[in-house]
This record gives C-alpha cells, sequence and structure tokens, in this order.
C-alpha cells in the first residue's frame, strides 16, 4: 500500500492464483487485480447495442440515478531517448501545468471522482500526483493502478469494453463519479465509442460523460453503445 498526497493507492497485478499488491512496478496485463479489500465480486453486464435510452436531460437526473465518466489522457511527457522505456518517461515542463491546469477546472466544475483506475504509466502516475497535490478532493479517491490499461490503449477497438469491465469489477452502487486515466489511441476511441461522437483528445484533456442508472452494471447496459451523453471535452 502507497500513500500520497493522503490518498490510498493501491498499485496491483495479477500473478499465481490471484490479485498481488506491491511496492514494484507490475508487469502489463489483459488480468484485472484484484481488489483485495473487497470480499464480493461484482459482475460486469455485456455491452448492449440497443437504441440508447440515454437523453440529454442527464444532468437533471437525481443524483443516485446518475453516473458520470471521466475518461483523462496523461499529460504530455518528454520525448523518449533510446534509453528510456516508453513506460517510463517523466511529464514535461508543459504536461505538469497542465496537470494543475485540468485539476483545477475538473474541481471547479464539480467532477470530482470517487474512485479513479489509471495506467500504471510514469507519465501517468505523475499526472495524477500533481492532480491530488492541486486539488484536495482528488486526494480522497480510491485509487488503482492497472498494468492493463498501458496495454490495451494500443489494440484496436478493445479499449471501450475493457474500461467497461474494469469499472464494473471495481466500482460500487454508492460510487457515481468514475476517473479513468491513460493512453491514446484507446482512450479517443473508447470516449467515440461510449457516446457515438467523434472524440479527440489531446494530452491531458478529459471527455466527459454521463449516464443512468441504479449501478454502473445497469448505467452500460441501458446507454448500450453510443448512448453516453458526451457533457464536454475539458482541456487545460
Amino acid at each position: 500500500m502507497i500513500r500520497m498526497g493522503g490518498s490510498r493507492l493501491l498499485c496491483c497485478h495479477s500473478g499465481g492464483g490471484g490479485g498481488v499488491c506491491s511496492g514494484g512496478a507490475p508487469p502489463p496485463s489483459l488480468i484485472f487485480p484484484s481488489p483485495h479489500h473487497r470480499t464480493r465480486r461484482t459482475r460486469c453486464l455485456s455491452v448492449s447495442t440497443a437504441v440508447p435510452e440515454v437523453s440529454d436531460q442527464a444532468s437533471a437526473l437525481p443524483l443516485s440515478l446518475r453516473r458520470r465518466l471521466i475518461l483523462l489522457r496523461h499529460a504530455e511527457s518528454r520525448l523518449s531517448d533510446r534509453l528510456a522505456k516508453d513506460h517510463d518517461r517523466p511529464l514535461s515542463k508543459a504536461g505538469r501545468n497542465d496537470a494543475v491546469s485540468i485539476s483545477n477546472k475538473l474541481q471547479q466544475m464539480g467532477w470530482i471522482p470517487e474512485l479513479i483506475l489509471s495506467s500504471d504509466a510514469a507519465r501517468t502516475k505523475e499526472t495524477l500526483q500533481i492532480m491530488q497535490e492541486h486539488a484536495q478532493e482528488f486526494s480522497e479517491a480510491e485509487v488503482y493502478f492497472m498494468p492493463s490499461f498501458y496495454s490495451i490503449a494500443a489494440m484496436d477497438g478493445q479499449t471501450a469494453e475493457h474500461l467497461q469491465k474494469a469499472i464494473c469489477e471495481y466500482s460500487r452502487d454508492e460510487i457515481l463519479t468514475v476517473m479513468c486515466m491513460g493512453h491514446n489511441k484507446g482512450w479517443e476511441e473508447a470516449a467515440s465509442i461510449f457516446s457515438g461522437a467523434v472524440v479527440e483528445l489531446e494530452t491531458c484533456n478529459a471527455a466527459l460523460l454521463e449516464s443512468k442508472g441504479k449501478s454502473w452494471e445497469e448505467a452500460f447496459a441501458q446507454a448500450g453503445l453510443g448512448g453516453w451523453r458526451l457533457h464536454e471535452v475539458v482541456t487545460p
């Protein structure tokens, strides 16, 4: 268990017969690490292709029915050199400034996640750390570093379903706002698939999506493909 900015950070990976939490960087994997503090698993519903039932009035729904999803691409990183692994690239100076800006904007808008699922790449972790340092509410969220988020983003057409499964696995009914942090091309692709709109995400851009449901499973089932309301794309 790692403590950063007052929040609980669990860096997890799969090994042997179950989830393992450690201080080291876990290898990329498409198998979700098990949240060890929970004894009961949540099962995710399959993506529905039914006609979307989410209306443009999603923001007017009672809070208990409103599900908000933030898809945030990491801030700008330094150019890689021949000796550095892409996974380990840190943020540039501009990237650090953008991370401060985006955290302030999301805080002002009231889009504060209660659960954060993040790629375990260095640039994504650093983006989150800066956001927590400049917006106290981000430090109060549960945080899980997901090795699979780094690798899945490079695979055609797989990120949206992967994110859905991860959210349903790690979230609970009382959690209304979830933020997933990762990389292109997958994050741009997932935002477009969920919303049914063409969404472009530059570094440190966040797509804000809304659906309805008494649970995350229900929200994904009712929205189907293209049924999430795209509230806004927030830029630094």
